[in-house]
């Protein structure tokens, strides 16, 4: 009888606890460890384009063996037309909240998955609607301190849920991991994260 094929060890390529928290939902425990590359935009580059290249570029520079599945993540706020980034600092995150108060934007995710030299990748879209924000509604946002390592400066899994009135498309993926095209991406590459084993 032939021996069963080992399960693939998952490698995230990424330091974002909220991924990893993502990836526990499926019942998956995951090897971290970030993948440093640049991810400054390129001339005239389009939010697809870049979160698609960046999600390659932590794909293939994560330490893994080909054995291993490595899977690696970029999430950005995009607003008309325009990638918005991480805030630097609170006057910058206050500037990002109050463009973004009253409006509806979009959060693009690009999603890699590799196994050796194979990578796919794909971008997920979802459209969030901002209510409108006062000032203290938007001190008391950067008070809890949750903006300043997010792309557009919130968060929906923390406090920043209070500041959006809806949602068309992936929640997760304004997290920062549309858990559906992940899914679908690692069973490219041969790992299947829903097979009963796995839980």
């Amino acid at each position: 009888m032939a021996e069963p094929t080992p399960t693939p060890r998952l490698v995230l390529a990424s330091g974002s606890p909220r991924r990893a928290e993502l990836l526990a939902r499926l019942g998956l425990a995951v090897d971290v460890r970030p993948s440093d590359v640049d991810e400054a935009p390129q001339p005239g580059e389009l939010p697809d384009d870049l979160v698609r290249r960046l999600a390659a570029l932590k794909a293939m520079a994560a330490d893994a063996t080909d054995d291993e599945v490595v899977l690696a993540a970029d999430t950005e706020v995009v607003l008309d037309g325009a990638v918005l980034g991480k805030p630097t600092d609170r006057d910058h995150a206050a500037t990002m909240l109050q463009r973004l108060s009253g409006r509806t934007h979009r959060v693009i995710t690009g999603v890699a998955a590799r196994r050796g030299p194979l990578v796919h990748v794909d971008a997920v879209h979802t459209t969030v609607a901002f209510r409108a924000l006062t000032e203290p509604e938007i001190a008391w946002y950067l008070d809890t301190g949750e903006p300043f390592d997010k792309a557009g400066g919130y968060g929906l899994q923390g406090a920043g849920a209070a500041l959006v009135t809806s949602i068309e498309g992936s929640d997760t993926n304004v997290i920062g991991l549309p858990l559906a095209q992940t899914v679908a991406l690692l069973r490219e590459v041969g790992f299947d994260p829903l097979r009963p084993s796995r839980r």
